[in-house]
């Protein structure tokens, strides 16, 4: 009797509350706002952002949106009906019966709630996508409180009259959250089991559904209520077999791996938070062809110690980045570096743009004899003595053999004529920078002691594929063109050009047959650093301009790989693959230059591109003049004055080698006197002295301190 009258106060008290109480809020509630299934899914927006290719294609996901894991809706009738029947039996067995709220649960949860310490609610599924999408049906902390918990039924009547039972659950199953930050049944899916919602079997989906109710529990606590979910669905699972797959599914962190993961460093340049897409120049072909070809290629590598590589292809016209592979993740330990970013030193690679200021200030012509033996020259560190790469000299070559060929000791003694000062400023014209003074580089700029990144290297060679126009290279199509600027004459670009596509010239170092010997024009220069660290291959064609660096992100060194079999093989492959339907077209000569005959030389020598009033004539002056440098004082030196001699009586002399007859020095910038030798009484402080050869033309450049 005393439980009957129980169950009958209880009866009447959910009568009470569903009526009175609700009826009173409902006269002073305004009606819940709820939009549309429409709008709820396109108002949708997962963690994922995608990132296009030149053709609006993606080639990489990454995620940007760190408050939950969502991936792409998933439609109804893409989600296992294993799942759909599991969710529906374990959240809202009256789904399709009701009109969103379910008075006959909502009456035994109360009743069960008085009896037992283990609360639980009566929301419908629709009542739980409510409170998802209707911000005001949320708790604020803790339980819902009566207000809250009317609103959320209102809401779920609003839905209930506007959209289909099959709208109301393909919603709930993808914004309800699973497991932790897992949100939607595509993340839960592929994060926990690694497949996609229609592929779920029984087992998994009598998981996934017990998840929902509490997305926190212990791996034994799932287990244990989707046995009991199972004996409900009167599935023929085992309890074994359950109790392995919630340990294989639970016990470690969840992953989700890329749909598709092409450019992940570009990805994270152009993809912000809130953002569901951006466009890139890169071609998503030409992308994936490259990473695969860096993986291969460091595979054949390996036993020589090569564990990393980057490439970078640019459009020549545009500066459009085509190709961005800055990491191939074949090094686990070094899968975060932007190899094409990274600094390293830049070896012969800067030759190039020595050769064509020198040209481009009348200095030297690509006939101009340079010489080939051995040097010393004095720094404040001790003597400074390059080498060629083969340990062998070749006495006066022409500047087109001692670039294409890449010999080092005529390219150091070209700097000795240039001045290390003007090379710096031309470099920083180029992108490098900024740049610290010439002295803090000395001699051995001219081998490439400089650091700089494949992405300065490579956009700075497209300067010379471009007639000596720099410009800025990008990654957006929308970004808008550079202004640019001249940093060389365009005849100077075109013989520079000319001068590295000469095979025959190549071929007095690398021989006749080679990976930049291609069937088609290009012009390319190696490089390697200093113990074999770094390795380059940059080059371009009429259409194209390719950079590879070849190496290892923690610095070690290479066994035995030099520019030609590290990196320019793969270069090669990569020009091929951009030229197999159209060659390159071999540059047109522009109006300021002329095919002349250089004079002086044996008649066997082929004719030689100038600019217009350097043919010959000026050729056989150039050759007669030896290169001058400044001997002493050495650059950097620090000169201490005696204490015990007047300082008028004190005298430190300038001194030259190899100058002309005509020479002068140009000591903080007045003219202090002429001759191969100058005695001047020293001045303390800090001096810059600079040797100048005939229209005053500077030949060397050093500076020196004077102290007590």
């Amino acid at each position: 009797m005393r439980y009957g009258l129980r169950v009958t106060i209880i009866l009447l008290a959910c009568a009470i509350l569903a009526g009175g109480g609700l009826g009173y809020w409902a006269l002073r509630e305004p009606a819940p706002r709820v939009p549309s299934f429409d709008k709820a899914r396109d108002s949708y927006r997962k963690s994922d952002a995608l990132l296009l290719d030149r053709h609006g294609v993606a080639i990489h996901e990454l995620r940007t949106d760190f408050e939950g894991r969502k991936l792409d809706w998933v439609a109804l009738d893409e989600i296992s009906p294993a799942l759909i029947r599991a969710v529906i039996l374990s959240e809202d067995r009256r789904f399709y019966t009701h009109g969103g709220a379910d008075p006959k649960a909502f009456c035994g949860a109360f009743i069960r709630n008085l009896f037992k310490s283990e609360k639980r609610g009566a929301s419908t599924i629709t009542m739980q996508l409510a409170s998802i999408i209707n911000t005001s049906a949320r708790p604020q902390s803790g339980r819902r409180t009566a207000k809250q918990k009317w609103r959320q039924v209102r809401a779920a009547w609003q839905i209930e009259s506007a959209w289909s039972k099959q709208e109301i659950l393909e919603a709930y199953l993808n914004l309800v959250t699973f497991r932790g930050e897992l949100q939607g049944i595509a993340a839960a899916s592929r994060g926990l089991f690694r497949k996609e919602p229609s592929g779920l079997t029984e087992n998994e989906s009598l998981i996934l559904a017990v998840l929902i109710r509490s997305p926190n529990a212990s791996r034994e606590r799932v287990a244990k209520r989707a046995r009991f979910l199972a004996i409900s669905l009167r599935a023929t699972t085992e309890s074994a077999e359950l109790e392995t797959l919630v340990a294989a599914s639970l016990n470690t962190p969840y992953f989700l791996k890329p749909r598709i993961a092409l450019a992940p460093h570009v990805a994270l340049y152009l993809l912000k938070p809130g953002m569901k897409q951006a466009a890139s120049t890169l071609d998503g072909d030409l992308q994936g062809l490259a990473q695969g070809l860096l993986k291969q290629y460091l595979i054949d590598l390996r036993d020589q110690n090569v564990k990393d590589a980057a490439l970078l292809v640019l459009a020549n016209k545009t500066g459009e980045v085509l190709a961005y592979v800055a990491n191939t993740g074949l090094n686990p330990q070094a899968s975060h570096v932007d190899g094409i970013r990274a600094k390293r030193q830049a070896g012969s690679t800067l030759k190039p743009f020595l050769y064509a200021m020198a040209i481009d200030r009348r200095l030297i012509t690509a006939a101009t004899l340079l010489e080939d033996a051995p040097i010393d020259l004095s720094t404040e560190t001790g003597i400074y003595r390059p080498e060629n790469y083969d340990n062998t000299y070749r006495g006066q070559v022409p500047a087109r053999v001692a670039l294409a060929s890449s010999l080092n000791v005529p390219a150091v003694r070209l700097l000795l004529l240039t001045g290390t000062e003007p090379f710096v400023q031309k470099l920083e014209a180029l992108g490098f920078g900024p740049l610290r003074d010439g002295d803090y580089y000395g001699h051995s700029l001219a081998l490439g002691t400089l650091d700089v990144s494949l992405w300065d290297l490579t956009n700075a060679c497209r300067t010379l594929a471009n007639g000596g126009w720099w410009s800025v290279a990008r990654l957006q199509p929308d970004a808008g063109k550079s202004a640019g600027r001249r940093v060389f004459s365009r005849e100077a670009a075109f013989i520079v050009g000319d001068m590295l596509s000469d095979r025959e010239a190549r071929s007095t170092t690398f021989g006749l047959e080679n990976p930049l010997s291609t069937n088609f024009w290009t012009a390319s220069k190696t490089g390697t650093s200093k113990d074999m660290r770094d390795n380059w291959c940059i080059g371009f064609s009429s259409d194209y301009t390719v950079g590879v660096w070849v190496g290892n992100f923690s610095g070690e060194a290479m066994w035995n790989v030099s520019g030609i079999s590290g990196a320019a093989p793969i270069w090669l492959e990569i020009m091929k693959y951009l030229h197999k339907t159209r060659p390159s077209q071999t540059p047109s000569p522009p109006d300021g230059v002329v095919l002349a005959a250089p004079s002086g030389l044996d008649q066997r020598s082929k004719r030689e591109w100038f600019i217009r009033g350097t043919e010959p004539g000026l050729v056989q002056y150039i050759k007669a003049w030896p290169l001058s440098r400044i001997t002493y004082p050495p650059a950097g030196a620090l000169i201490a004055l005696d204490p015990d001699i007047p300082t008028p009586h004190q005298k430190i002399f300038f001194q030259a080698a190899g100058s002309p007859s005509q020479m002068r020095w140009l000591l903080d910038g007045e003219l202090v006197g002429e001759g191969a030798m100058y005695s001047w009484t020293p001045i303390r402080g800090h001096h810059r002295l600079h040797l100048l050869g005939p229209d005053d033309r500077t030949l060397d450049t050093i500076t020196f301190t004077v102290r007590d």
